[in-house]
């Protein structure tokens, strides 16, 4: 969940080899099940409340550990304008975070600050099986990054995200979804990645029960790299215009980074 720059870290504890956590600003888990489905034309409301604790890493000292607590608030826009035959659409994150680190015996910070500030557009497809979406975007390093646990990467980075989901069945009773994002930083100091999310679902009317994943990739010379495995369920209130999606996830492979637990809630309002 919380990224710690590899030269942070470095300058921190004097150890040059030393590869931290994912220093991207995009936290995987935060979607799942039908997750690259863009809504409808409309303007939409979009919280993510998400904790996260690790205290295994193959990468760092003993006694190293972190919890993560944050609300990260996204508005939609879906516009009636086509573009290549979707609908345009716009969109904004901006992620409050709590942060509780301690790097074996060296470090030990806790701060709560807005994380980067995201801006984007998309565009949304649809058909009678599937769904897709393709969007790029901008995390811009207006979050503080000056202490071990503030929640900025402290540089800014392009993010290209391209997805589908389709239904499996007829009745649209299963779906599989996936939706991969990738960023690529302005930093000579952090090296790109590969975010993919999937989810495998199951909808019984307005309830939708999954089971959902997560890889992250660090590309260049970096290898580190995280795998995540989860259920979900969510449910929609027609007459509230308002959605409510809960999963867990348990980190099972991380190579150079935190390996732990996630929790997030997901909640969208029509507006």
């Amino acid at each position: 969940m919380k990224s710690i720059p590899a030269y942070l870290l470095t300058g921190l504890l004097g150890i040059t080899s030393l590869e931290a956590a994912f220093a991207g600003q995009y936290v995987p888990g935060i979607e799942g099940v039908k997750s690259a489905i863009a809504p409808p034309p409309g303007v939409y409301y979009r919280g993510y409340l998400v904790h996260y604790d690790a205290d295994k890493s193959d990468a760092l000292p003993a006694e190293s550990q972190v919890t993560v607590d944050a609300l990260a608030s996204r508005f939609i826009w879906i516009t009636e304008q086509e573009v290549l035959g979707g609908h345009l659409g716009f969109e904004a994150i901006l992620p409050l975070v709590n942060t509780d680190l301690q790097i074996g015996q060296t470090v030990k910070d806790e701060q709560t600050s807005f994380a980067d500030f995201f801006v984007g557009s998309l565009i949304g497809w649809h058909g009678e099986r599937w769904h897709s979406v393709a969007a790029a975007g901008v995390w811009s390093a207006t979050g503080s990054s000056n202490q071990p646990a503030d929640a900025g990467a402290g540089y800014a980075e392009i993010m290209l995200t391209l997805g589908g989901t389709a239904y499996l069945t007829a009745d649209k009773a299963w779906s599989a979804s996936l939706l991969s994002r990738y960023e690529i930083k302005d930093s000579s100091q952090a090296e790109d990645e590969l975010v993919a999310e999937w989810g495998l679902g199951h909808h019984r009317g307005l309830l939708d029960l999954g089971l959902v994943g997560y890889s992250r990739w660090e590309l260049g010379e970096g290898q580190a790299e995280t795998h995540a495995l989860g259920v979900s369920v969510g449910y929609f209130w027609p007459q509230l215009m308002l959605g409510i999606d809960a999963a867990a996830y348990q980190e099972y492979e991380v190579k150079q980074g935190f390996e732990g637990e996630k929790f997030r809630i997901a909640l969208t309002k029509v507006l």
